[in-house]
């Protein structure tokens, strides 16, 4: 019996090209990528007015409800914060969290809204139009703009229910007959002159004075209002907490204890570490949306 036979289309020869129906494991690849490229291209382009705006709301809720970064516009904090005529205006980061759990407390710089009675240190020209203005919303929000012209940087000397006065036979500022510890005042006035009669400060507000006595506006000089020079907790937008510009300037804000009593409150415990937490918390969702969408199989 002959083992020979002839071979036909099923014959499968060693040697042989494959068809061009049949195209190699590379070329698969290859044109995979060659096809999925445009596909990429205008992927990404659909998502960018998708990111922008995901960007837009992330830095609207920190500026709401996390910090801001504040221009400081006056000399009245000096040398605690610059702000001379001539000088580089430091940039502030105003924490926001620290006050969700407590009020501020003697030391702490804050920012405020002051009230309508004050005066404004600075004056800034209001925008014309929509587009400056959205402009100057945005240099505010970053602490590149003048900010308005009702807020301040002070210092909480008082809180509600103590009495304020000065001045003690050395000249201090006295809280409840206790002088206090001011290791930051620059240039103060004499004592004729920076002496005022006893003010009990109302529940809910507070006696602020820039770290700067001589050129500093501040509840010593709106004694004769209806709020007594005090303002309201509720004006506070947040606590000074960091230098943020000039780099040669940048560090953390100091808030003494400069009535000798050290209140461990959860403002400043839980307060200290939740800017940190909160902003982890708040990149997880954006993060975990781009490693889906770097993870998503490309079209065939």
């Amino acid at each position: 019996m002959s083992s020979d036979r002839s071979g036909g289309p099923a014959d499968v020869v060693p040697g042989d090209d494959p068809t061009p129906e049949e195209p190699t494991a590379a070329g698969r690849r290859s044109g995979r990528r060659h096809r999925g490229a445009p596909e990429k291209k205008g992927s990404l382009l659909r998502e960018l007015p998708v990111l922008l705006l995901v960007a837009f709301v992330l830095a609207l809720l920190v500026k709401t409800f996390l910090a801001q970064a504040f221009f400081i516009p006056s000399g009245s904090m000096e040398q605690t914060l610059h702000g001379c005529t001539g000088c580089t205006g430091d940039r502030v980061l105003v924490n926001k969290i620290p006050y969700w759990f407590g009020d501020p407390e003697p030391g702490d710089i804050v920012v405020f809204q002051g009230p309508d009675t004050w005066t404004p240190e600075v004056e800034v020209s209001e925008p014309s139009n929509w587009f400056t203005g959205g402009l100057l919303w945005l240099g505010r929000a970053v602490g590149v703009a003048p900010p308005s012209e009702d807020d301040y940087v002070k210092r909480v000397i008082a809180t509600g229910g103590q009495t304020v006065e000065c001045c003690d036979a050395e000249g201090r500022v006295t809280v409840d007959g206790q002088p206090l510890d001011e290791p930051y005042v620059f240039e103060d006035t004499p004592l004729e002159n920076r002496a005022f009669a006893p003010v009990t400060v109302p529940e809910g507000r507070l006696w602020v004075m820039g770290d700067h006595r001589s050129a500093s506006a501040d509840s010593r000089s709106h004694v004769g209002d209806r709020y007594s020079g005090t303002i309201a907790v509720d004006d506070v937008i947040g606590k000074a907490a960091l230098i943020v510009w000039p780099v040669s300037r940048f560090g953390t804000l100091d808030d003494p204890d400069i009535q000798g009593v050290e209140a461990a409150g959860v403002s400043g415990t839980v307060g200290q570490y939740l800017p940190m937490a909160a902003g982890l918390v708040g990149a997880l969702p954006v993060a975990a949306w781009n490693r889906r969408r770097r993870l998503r199989p490309p079209p065939d």
